[in-house]
């Protein structure tokens, strides 16, 4: 079920949102003395983060009724994510309880109307009143708009299919994004030096070359996802003493919701430590969207290194598996970027 939730729910909040929850570990209360039976406290559920989608609410809701059906639950419990991204989990929509699919055919009324809706406020800011509304409901490919009264196999696989397609997009996009912040930055800067005459324009460059050599000068940044890294995680974030450490132990503490996985959302909140050695939102000179961008590639690294089987979750197995290459030992130093 929490599989299931991760697979097309785990991808990245927006930046305002990483920025507003700060991305911390849950503060954890522990006996020292009781190292290998730590368990995650029980109140530190997450819920599904919001995945940006446009259709983020239908896409949620349509979980939530899935899941309530126990033939469709041990189904979706047993598969892989091929069987998910592939459709062949949607034809298991024909065997759940009629109750179920009454609710899905609500929810899919409901999800067509509010396209509708959508279409109708566009057309009318637009003055354009001789446009089919049917035909326009096209370019929406999370449903099929030709029964618009009725949730079928077809709708569950366009879901799983669109929702999984956008969010492997997700992160290229944030990328793009944080370039385009990057060059309009670069270029106000130097328009503004435009304005200024040559003394004070002088005194700009050398105030910038200033910011530069300060946001640079900050403690090592360890490699992220390196012994080193998680172990400081472990002392000062975890409050346990650094010769105890046990990585079986670190994933169980940093698996906040107990699903027994790492997602994304988990695995950058490793990173906040390392994070604040460059960044501070008091100083001038540090970019907290800059920090954010960081923190991006901090996980996509991680994840390109432990993932072994792609899905964007790392198992226990995963984990152990990479505290045992040199590269978690004996890593290579990590740059931070210069602003």
């Amino acid at each position: 079920m929490m599989r299931w939730r991760n697979i097309l729910l785990q991808y990245c909040f927006l930046l305002i949102t990483c920025l507003l929850t700060a991305l911390e570990a849950v503060p954890i209360d522990i006996d020292k003395t009781k190292v290998q039976n730590i368990h995650p406290v029980e109140s530190a559920k997450i819920e599904p983060p919001d995945t940006g989608l446009y259709y983020d609410e239908y896409l949620k809701q349509v979980i939530d009724v899935l899941e309530t059906d126990k033939h469709f639950r041990e189904k979706l419990q047993k598969a892989d994510i091929e069987e998910i991204k592939s459709g062949r989990l949607s034809k298991e929509l024909d065997l759940v309880s009629h109750h179920v699919r009454t609710k899905l055919d609500e929810l899919k009324r409901q999800e067509v109307g509010r396209l509708r809706m959508l279409i109708k406020a566009k057309l009318d800011s637009l003055q354009d009143i001789g446009m089919d509304h049917q035909a326009l409901l096209k370019q929406f490919d999370h449903l099929n708009h030709l029964n618009p009264d009725k949730f079928e196999s077809t709708d569950l696989d366009m879901l799983i299919k669109a929702a999984t397609s956008d969010l492997e997009h997700y992160d290229k996009t944030r990328h793009e994004e944080f370039k385009k912040y990057e060059m309009m930055k670069e270029h106000e800067r130097r328009e503004y030096l435009k304005t200024l005459n040559e003394e004070k324009r002088k005194e700009e460059e050398s105030k910038f070359e200033e910011m530069k050599k300060k946001h640079e000068n900050h403690p090592k940044v360890n490699h992220p996802g390196s012994k080193d890294q998680l172990k400081e995680v472990w002392e000062e974030t975890d409050g346990l003493d650094p010769n105890d450490f046990d990585p079986k132990t670190f994933f169980k503490l940093h698996d906040v919701n107990s699903d027994g996985f790492l997602d994304e959302q988990e695995l950058e909140a490793l990173f906040t430590k390392e994070l604040e050695k460059v960044y501070d939102p008091k100083n001038e000179e540090d970019d907290m969207v800059e920090m954010e961008e960081e923190r991006l590639r901090m996980r996509e690294h991680v994840m390109n290194e432990v993932d072994t089987n792609k899905d964007r979750l790392v198992t226990l197995e995963e984990f152990l598996k990479a505290t045992e290459k040199k590269e978690f030992l004996e890593p290579d130093s990590w740059e931070s970027p210069s602003i």
